[in-house]
């Protein structure tokens, strides 16, 4: 029985150092990795054949990847775009949506960007009756994580729409920050 179980723990261990430890082998150039399971990064936005997409949002529009400015609010679709006569979520009502009731085929899903985080849960109850009414399914999400919800299922050929409001507070990312220095660096230097 003792024996038994020192076999168990020695064959564990053995299972252990395999799993985890990993002999590398040099490869001929130095920083490539061509073996399985290398890992490629597509830049959706970047490949025209998916479609419309939204590159960027300000509080006054969007920018969308084909250089096309949307000024104040858009339904957009994978190959077309709207202005969208809403101010806020508030002003969001069935009428509308309406709209995206009478589209062929019918819509897997309907991204609503609805501006800045709300700060009660009256759009979500609001658009609960015209949902279960007309059979829609809705996302509702503020706007920058709505704009990256309806790239991505763009991307993926799924019958998507994107009701987008430009939300009234904009975060700047670490990113951004460091772009516009160096943009304004790249201005006022000279040569």
């Amino acid at each position: 029985m003792l024996r038994h179980a020192i076999n168990v723990i020695n064959s564990t261990k053995t299972h252990i150092n395999r799993r985890f430890l990993h002999v590398g082998q040099r490869l001929n150039s130095p920083g490539a990795y061509d073996a399985e399971g290398k890992t490629t990064v597509h830049i959706l936005n970047n490949e025209a054949e998916l479609g419309l997409m939204v590159n960027g949002f300000s509080q006054v529009g969007f920018r969308l990847n084909n250089d096309i400015t949307v000024l104040g609010s858009m339904i957009i679709f994978p190959r077309s775009v709207l202005s969208w006569n809403v101010g806020d979520y508030t002003e969001i009502t069935e009428e509308s949506l309406s709209l995206l009731t009478i589209l062929e085929p019918k819509l897997d899903l309907v991204v609503l960007g609805i501006g800045d985080p709300p700060k009660n849960l009256k759009v979500y109850q609001d658009l609960l009756p015209f949902s279960r009414k007309h059979k829609l399914t809705f996302e509702i999400l503020p706007t920058e994580q709505a704009c990256a919800t309806f790239n991505f299922l763009s991307s993926e050929g799924r019958h998507v729409a994107g009701a987008l409001i430009p939300p009234e507070t904009i975060t700047p990312t670490g990113d951004d920050l460091l772009q516009t220095k160096l943009r304004y660096q790249n201005l006022y230097e000279t040569e």
